[in-house]
């Protein structure tokens, strides 16, 4: 299969997020057929979900894959549990959480996958990240990253490192 870039959103708010989101990135490094292409800054997000949970820490990288976008989501879900990653409640706390954003310029509509990912466009804490290392980014289906910058602010959203 020839190669792809694939956008990865990564995030954690359990245990130590900052080294959740450090290894998952050299994790990625490590899948079969891929190059870790660009990583963003990390940021730290006010959490979307039920109240009480701490502050995220958000990443985005860019990912040189020759895996298919099922066998990147798989790939994906692995390092999710070598994480701990429980699924007790939509939006909860997580020790990591991966969702492929971006797979090449594709359009993917299944039960386990929807590319680009649907709630992208509202996330400040994956548009502002991606546009740190894809500013010039067209996003299928959606019209250019920078448009989209317009109708997000950044709120709740701060750099802490890079």
């Amino acid at each position: 299969m020839s190669q792809v870039l694939a956008y990865i959103g990564l995030g954690s708010n359990l245990d130590r997020p900052r080294r959740q989101l450090e290894q998952a990135l050299q994790e990625l490094a490590g899948l079969p057929s891929s190059r870790l292409h660009a990583r963003s800054p990390l940021y730290r997000t006010d959490p979307i979900g039920p109240p009480g949970q701490p502050d995220y820490v958000n990443a985005v990288a860019a990912l040189q894959t020759g895996l298919s976008a099922y066998q990147l989501l798989d790939a994906l879900q692995s390092i999710e549990q070598a994480h701990d990653r429980v699924r007790a409640e939509r939006w909860g706390p997580r020790t990591l959480d991966l969702d492929i954003l971006l797979f090449g310029d594709a359009l993917i509509s299944g039960e386990r996958l929807q590319v680009p990912h649907p709630e992208m466009a509202g996330r400040p804490f994956v548009l502002y990240p991606l546009a740190d290392i894809a500013p010039q980014l067209e996003v299928p289906g959606l019209g250019p990253l920078a448009m989209l910058l317009g109708t997000c602010p950044p709120v709740g959203l701060e750099r802490i490192h890079g």
